[in-house]
C-alpha cells in the first residue's frame, strides 16, 4: 500500500476527528496499547532509555534555553577518558520522538568514539518547556539546534569552531535549515532524512492535488475557531490525510493502538519501534498520541532547506535506506546541491531501520565525516 493510503488507514483505525488536549500521561502509565507491558519494562530497566549507556560514556541531564526563552531539556554524553577540547555534536529526532529513544542512542554511540554529544527534546516535547504540548514549529525547532551550539559551545571541555550536527528523521530539514543561517555548525549529517514542510504542505512525494491541499488549509482554519471557542487545543494528524471520498480525515493518533492485519509496510515498521518494546517510550508522542492539529500551519508557512545554498562550503552527509520510503526526501536535496551534500544509500534499509539497527547505520561512515569536517 502506498503512503498516502496508508495514512488514511491509520486515520480509520483512529478517532473520527481530534480530541481536545490532555497532558500526557506520567512515565509507564498508558494503558490499552497493543504492546505496551514489554515496552514498559524494557524502557524502565535502562532507566528509561531504549538503548543500554556505553561503560565508557558518562550522561548528564542539563538545561538550556533557546532565544524565544523556552528551557530545552538535553542529556549531554561525554566519553569517561575525555581530554582536552573535543569536537561536538548536536542530535536530534526523529519528528515526534525523544532524547530516550533514537538521538539518545546517536549519541551515545557518538560519545563513545570520543565526541562530546548533546541530545536533545524539542520545544514542546518530551522534558522541554513549551506551556501548549507538543505543537510544531519548524521556526522554533530549528533556534532549538542554534541554542543547543550555544550550550555546547559554553562548554569547557568543547572545542565550539568543531560543533557539528548530526539529525535523523523529521528534524534533519530543521538541521539543515539551521546549519544554513547558522555558520556555527560546522557540518550536518542525516539519517533518513524528511522534509517535514514539504511532507504536511504537500503530501508524500507531493501527492496532494491543488483542491486536497486547500482542503487541508480550510481543515485547519477551521480548527483554528474550534480551539479557540473550546480554549483548548485539539489532537490531529500532521500529515493529513484523506478518505475514500476525498474529505480530510485526521486521526488523534499518529499510530494505531493495534496494528491491523492488513497494514502497509511502512506503517508496520514505524509500529514496529514506536508501538512495541523496540522502541516505545511513553513521552514520545508517535508512541501514544498526536501532534497539536493545527500543527501543519506553520509548515505550509515556513518551508525548510530553502536556502540549502547558504550552506557551503561547509558540508552535509545525507543518509539513507535504500528501501526507504523516504529515500526520495535525501535525494532531492542532494540533487539541490551536489557539490555541499554527499549522499549514502545503505543497501537493505528501510527508513526505521537507521532509528537504532546499529549494525546498518553506517557509524564508521559518519564517523570519518565528522572527523574530516570539523578538523
Amino acid at each position: 500500500m502506498e503512503r498516502r493510503k496508508a495514512l488514511g488507514l491509520i486515520a480509520a483505525t483512529g478517532a473520527a476527528a481530534a480530541t481536545s488536549f490532555t497532558a500526557l500521561p506520567a512515565f509507564g502509565a498508558e494503558t490499552g496499547r497493543a504492546a505496551g507491558t514489554a515496552g514498559q519494562g524494557r524502557a524502565t530497566a535502562r532507566g528509561g532509555y531504549t538503548f543500554a549507556l556505553d561503560k565508557n560514556v558518562k550522561r548528564t541531564p542539563v538545561r538550556f534555553k533557546n532565544r524565544y526563552g523556552i528551557e530545552v531539556a538535553a542529556d549531554l554524553y561525554v566519553p569517561k577518558n575525555a581530554r582536552g577540547k573535543l569536537p561536538a555534536l548536536v542530535v536530534s529526532g526523529p519528528y515526534g520522538a525523544v532524547k530516550e529513544q533514537s538521538s539518545g542512542l546517536y549519541a551515545n554511540e557518538f560519545a563513545r568514539r570520543g565526541y562530546v554529544a548533546l541530545a536533545f527534546d524539542p520545544s514542546f516535547t518530551g522534558e522541554s518547556g513549551g506551556a501548549v504540548r507538543d505543537v510544531g514549529s519548524p521556526d522554533i525547532f530549528t533556534e532549538d539546534y542554534s541554542a543547543a551550539v550555544d550550550f555546547l559551545g559554553l562548554q569547557k571541555i568543547v572545542d565550539r569552531e568543531r560543533i557539528g550536527a548530526q539529525a535523523i528523521c523529521g528534524l534533519s530539514g530543521m538541521a539543515l535549515t539551521a546549519a544554513a543561517a547558522d555558520s556555527r555548525i560546522k557540518a550536518v549529517a542525516t539519517a533518513s532524512m524528511y522534509d517535514m514542510s514539504r511532507s504536511m504542505s504537500r503530501g508524500y512525494r507531493d501527492s496532494y492535488t491543488h483542491e486536497q491541499r486547500q482542503k487541508v488549509v480550510d481543515y485547519l482554519s477551521r480548527q483554528r475557531w474550534i480551539d479557540a471557542e473550546n480554549g483548548t487545543f485539539a489532537r490531529g494528524s500532521h500529515e493529513v490525510p484523506f478518505d475514500e471520498n476525498g474529505n480530510v480525515a485526521p486521526s488523534n493518533l499518529i499510530l494505531p493502538k493495534t496494528l491491523p492485519a492488513d497494514a502497509d509496510p511502512v506503517t508496520k515498521s514505524f509500529f514496529d519501534y514506536y508501538r512495541t518494546e523496540r522502541g516505545y517510550h511513553p513521552r514520545s508522542i508517535n508512541s501514544t498520541t498526536a501532534w497539536t492539529a493545527t500543527t501543519p500551519m506553520s509548515f505550509f508557512a515556513f518551508p525548510l532547506t530553502a536556502n540549502i545554498d547558504m550552506l557551503a562550503p561547509r558540508k552535509a552527509l545525507l543518509v539513507a535506506g535504500a528501501d526507504a520510503h523516504s529515500r526520495y526526501y535525501s535525494e532531492d536535496v542532494h540533487a539541490k546541491a551536489p557539490g555541499t551534500v554527499d549522499l549514502v544509500i545503505v543497501p537493505g534499509a528501510d527508513h526505521v531501520d537507521l532509528y537504532d539497527r546499529k549494525h546498518l547505520i553506517p557509524f564508521d561512515k559518519l564517523d570519518e565525516f565528522f572527523t574530516e569536517n570539523l578538523a
